[in-house]
């Protein structure tokens, strides 16, 4: 039976990990269980796993910027001694990435091979740990990326917009930086789909298809959730300034999964009417 490791198990991503993998052998570790770059005590987690999904990450995108020693720590050390642990062991690693490793100036979707080019810190010390991980386990090392993620246990855009929107008059949202809505529950399906299947090692993904903005983000919650979309006005990037420049373009290329024989993630509208019907966004 294949033996399967979570770690950054209590982040929103790790959550729905293990509900995807329910009635299977997880052992599922949280940030105050296992260090991931603690190489003694990461060589004795994966003893014995056969996969290992890394949702541990430094996450805080603007304080990356003037902490950026902090983040290259987990999101670039950590990966690297996951990957060499799995080599060692013969494991496969799947290491969860981000939209972040390219600059965002691009105008169609971004292939699995294009050069990384992060914008900002948080995005260096991502794309370092992509790096470790595709040189440090070549055969059995996984790098899956995704972007704009909400869900049930986590930072929730979608739920924020509704309290909004009953609070106010109307809100508004950036309409200039464009990606893909992804729902993490779609998103661990997907992770245990490429886990369970003979796909190749290397890059993918892992974002639910087609495209919008957040404030046609912010425009298909309401219209979900039964308020008037016209609430919803458009901005621009440069009314919301952060220490961290944002791409404005993030959208992700899925020819990998085809080429693994592999669907792709279904629409990200179609997504968001599943997760709104089974009450990810609360009240």
């Amino acid at each position: 039976m294949t033996r399967y490791l979570i770690t950054g198990a209590a982040g929103m991503l790790g959550r729905d990990l293990q509900e995807a993998l329910a009635g299977r052998d997880v052992v599922a570790l949280t940030r105050a269980e296992l260090d991931i770059t603690d190489a003694s005590a990461v060589a004795a987690a994966v003893a014995g796993v056969d996969v290992v999904f890394n949702c541990a990450a430094y996450t805080a995108v603007d304080a990356a910027e003037t902490d950026e020693e902090t983040a290259q720590l987990v999101n670039g050390v950590g990966p690297a001694t996951l990957a060499a642990a799995t080599a060692a062991t013969g494991a496969a690693l799947l290491q969860i990435s981000t939209d972040y490793v390219f600059q965002g100036s691009a105008t169609t979707p971004y292939p699995e091979d294009e050069p990384r080019d992060p914008l900002n810190a948080y995005g260096r010390t991502k794309a370092f740990g992509e790096e470790a991980v595709l040189r440090l386990n070549p055969a059995r090392g996984y790098v899956v990326r995704t972007a704009w993620l909400y869900g049930r246990h986590g930072n929730n855009f979608p739920a924020t917009m509704l309290r909004l929107g009953r609070e106010r008059d109307s809100v508004t949202v950036v309409a200039d930086q464009v990606g893909q809505p992804t729902w993490t529950a779609d998103l661990a399906r997907q992770l245990v789909l490429l886990a369970d299947s003979e796909a190749p090692a290397g890059v993918y993904h892992g974002t639910n298809s087609g495209q919008g903005s957040w404030f046609d983000f912010a425009q298909a919650t309401f219209q979900e959730a039964g308020l008037d979309p016209a609430k919803v006005e458009p901005t621009d990037s440069s009314q919301f300034v952060r220490p961290a420049p944002r791409p404005a373009y993030s959208v992700l290329g899925h020819d990998a999964w085809s080429r693994a024989g592999l669907d792709p993630m279904r629409d990200w509208r179609a997504a968001l009417h599943e997760a709104a019907s089974s009450g990810v966004f609360g009240d």
